[in-house]
């Protein structure tokens, strides 16, 4: 049982809290639902990229899936070997390309035809064959939130079947470019199996295709999206969501690469934040708090459900908007929360805020980001402090300094 009040009273308020030892045991939990296969787990960074996150996970043997050269710089300080290290992404720049191909990470994910033509010519230039994959975009709609849906060719990510065969008979044929794997991810917080299952079968039925033609790939690149509980959704159980994507792989000798992220870190997360007052307009009651949209932007950016925890606030309930200091009517936390009375000082707990929250955050309003606290094996640790206002200006102060 976390203690929140002794936390608040340590290290103030916002506060994002993490149990690790919750982290570990659903990284156990997905390990052994593909322990009968060749398989590579690597974090999704940007889940959560703490660097202390991403060193557990190492710790753990992760690798790491990077949507940028800084993710790939988080996962090689943490320790996470080279060779377990993806880079994916829609716009990778030419020096991210650059330094990639240099640190001999195990391959880049290719998102477009136009895209492998920098890299084919960037490695040229290396004098190095780089190493990659192609994301193939499968049309399967994963019934999930519009905003976090990338299997659909409406959605940026990925080239369609026909245009990644193409791609593959041309990297084939190139001394400067080695196709050794494939991928697909159809989006995030997936909590159907179907699915899955589909496009999974879409990108087998490629690979086979592929091997006719001399391009044997050795990695089947499944991505993440495992969905988990908020409130009250029905999630996938790693065994079947494993056995979903093995049943199609028959014939091929192939290593499974799964990128979790939220599965991982979402439910180990909590954000407690502090009541500054209440207030009524008309028959609209407000709860105000000291946490905001840019500590966790998630209700306002997608209406994501939080559950709230008021650590034992006895009352009569009624419904509350729990909203924070930031100047913007979409700053809110939670909309018609059931929240009994609340006084100065009392303490809320944001549940499921371990992904998609710090790393979203942002300094809005000049507001310093808020401390993380991790908690291992009942002892608590601070791993990231928080931000002053010294902080908050140090990349400005200089330049304003100049003008006077």
């Amino acid at each position: 049982m976390i203690d929140f009040n002794t936390l608040a009273k340590k290290y103030k308020t916002p506060l994002y809290v993490y149990d690790f030892d919750y982290m570990s045991s659903q990284f156990e939990a997905l390990k052994e639902a593909f322990k009968g296969r060749k398989s590579i787990l690597a974090y999704a960074v940007k889940a959560n990229s703490n660097l202390s996150v991403v060193k557990h996970f190492a710790q753990m043997g992760s690798g790491a899936d990077c949507v940028s050269i800084g993710e790939v710089r988080r996962a090689l300080m943490c320790g996470i070997p080279n060779y377990k290290i993806i880079f994916s992404g829609v716009g990778k720049s030419d020096e991210e390309i650059t330094e990639a191909l240099t640190s001999d990470i195990l391959y880049i994910n290719v998102e477009s035809d136009a895209e492998l033509s920098r890299i084919e010519m960037i490695a040229k230039e290396l004098g190095i064959v780089a190493r990659i994959s192609i994301r193939v975009n499968p049309n399967i709609d994963p019934k999930t939130h519009p905003y976090i849906s990338t299997g659909l060719h409406a959605n940026k990510f990925g080239v369609d079947i026909n245009s990644a065969k193409r791609m593959y008979i041309r990297c084939k044929n190139s001394e400067h470019i080695n196709p050794i794997g494939i991928h697909f991810h159809i989006g995030s917080q997936l909590t159907e199996l179907d699915p899955i299952r589909e496009a999974a079968e879409i990108v087998a039925d490629l690979v086979r295709s592929l091997s006719v033609l001399k391009i044997e790939l050795k990695f089947f690149d499944i991505g993440g999206g495992l969905g988990i509980r908020y409130k009250d959704e029905t999630t996938i159980a790693p065994y079947d969501y494993a056995q979903a994507i093995l049943s199609t792989l028959t014939a091929l000798d192939v290593t499974i690469i799964c990128e979790p992220g939220r599965f991982l870190t979402a439910n180990s997360g909590y954000f407690i934040t502090k009541v500054l007052y209440e207030k009524a307009n008309s028959d609209k009651r407000f709860v105000i708090v000291d946490g905001a949209m840019n500590d966790l932007i998630r209700p306002s950016l997608y209406d994501a459900y939080h559950g709230v925890d008021t650590l034992e606030k006895d009352g009569e309930k009624s419904p509350a908007d729990i909203v924070g200091p930031v100047c913007e009517s979409g700053d809110f936390l939670a909309k018609d929360y059931p929240l009994a009375k609340m006084q100065h000082n009392d303490l809320l707990v944001l549940k499921s805020a371990g992904a998609y929250g710090f790393g979203m955050g942002s300094n809005y309003n000049t507001r310093g980001r808020s401390a993380e606290v991790a908690i291992e094996s009942g002892k608590d640790r601070l791993i990231r402090r928080r931000e002053s206002f010294e902080d908050i200006i140090a990349l400005e102060k200089e330049f304003l300094e100049e003008e006077m």
